[in-house]
């Protein structure tokens, strides 16, 4: 199958990371593919989502975004769309895609017997600003709560969840020579709260070092177990490096009202590495059998951090629940069931 991608690419963001996953399990799996992404000087004005690595043979670059503030500008190179050769295309729709372009692509494409299908990032029905969700042959969203929030707006939709890196689990023996907890990412400052202060808490309980890897600024505190690195990881490789040299990993989320999943959960949980997350909405539907520790205040943080270092059977039961939901979830299952989709909708 020949299959086309509208979306970010080689950035720094769950869009382009969601893209990536089905994109190369594709490849892998024999068939083409042709990525349709933002303009250099567009995917590089905003901070969420700056390229990071070169582009492969495939990528095309061909629209603007809008931007996120005043939702103005954007726009499609149209033709360089149209004229490629594809049997259907992927749109991964965000709220800085250029919506109407976006539309009027599908319509064209539709007329000339090829399938448009969209990937639903949006957290609100409100955010996007397609006339219907009937433009698509089919429509993709992670979990049933996007089902709820696009009653209404049409479509064939169909649930698939986000993909996960498979487990690739660290040969670290817990805690060896040092207990090292670890987060990355461009996270607000604020959001690190709860950790600085339960480690504030545990500092006299415990030796260890927090590591924080951080691209756009190092946080403004300073303690003598805290080491920042200002630096931006390119790939998925160097994260799981850091999360290969560490023992617990803390990840950081902000309250939202929105629907979200975490892409950064995805992309880190095949680590296997013990993952600490905020109560949010950002990991409300992970399963019963939870495969990170999920905290409700500093005090249960302080609790669970404890529980963690001092329990091997608690270590090995999240280690084998985070083995089971990276397993079920993985890149390649997922795809399989995009293809599943989209040999339907390309009959």
């Amino acid at each position: 199958m020949k299959i086309g991608f509208l979306s970010r690419w080689n950035a720094t963001c769950g869009v382009s990371m969601h893209a990536e996953l089905i994109g190369r399990e594709l490849l892998r799996k024999g068939h083409e593919v042709k990525v349709f992404a933002p303009y250099k000087e567009s995917a590089n004005k905003w901070w969420h989502h700056r390229i990071v690595k070169d582009d492969e043979d495939f990528v095309v670059r061909c629209y603007y975004e809008l931007d996120p503030k005043t939702m103005d500008g954007g726009g499609i190179d149209e033709k360089k769309i149209l004229d490629e050769d594809f049997d259907v295309l992927i749109v991964e729709s965000y709220n800085s895609i250029p919506y109407r372009d976006v539309e009027e692509i599908a319509k064209k494409l539709k007329g000339e017997g090829r399938s448009v299908t969209l990937v639903v990032h949006e957290g609100a029905k409100e955010d996007m600003r397609y006339s219907s969700l009937d433009i698509f042959d089919a429509t993709f969203v992670f979990d049933e709560r996007y089902v709820k929030m696009l009653s209404g707006y049409g479509g064939n939709i169909h649930v698939i969840p986000y993909p996960c890196h498979p487990p690739s689990p660290s040969k670290r023996e817990f805690s060896k020579d040092d207990l090292i907890f670890f987060s990355f990412g461009r996270q607000p400052p604020k959001e690190y709260d709860d950790f600085i202060k339960a480690l504030d808490d545990l500092e006299s309980k415990y030796d260890f070092t927090y590591r924080i890897v951080r691209s756009d600024g190092l946080l403004p505190i300073e303690r003598k177990w805290l080491v920042q690195h200002q630096v931006r990881l390119k790939d998925n490789e160097e994260v799981y490096d850091y999360l290969h040299m560490s023992d617990i990993h803390l990840l950081p989320k902000g309250n939202t009202r929105k629907v979200v999943v975490s892409s950064t959960l995805c992309q880190c949980i095949g680590s296997l590495v013990p993952t600490v997350v905020p109560n949010t909405r950002h990991f409300e539907m992970l399963p019963d059998e939870k495969p990170v520790v999920i905290y409700k205040d500093v005090e249960d943080l302080e609790r669970k951090i404890s529980m963690i270092i001092e329990n091997d059977g608690y270590r090995e039961k999240l280690k084998i629940a985070a083995a089971r939901y990276a397993g079920e979830n993985s890149s390649s299952r997922i795809a399989d069931k995009f293809l599943q989709v989209l040999r339907k909708v390309t009959v």
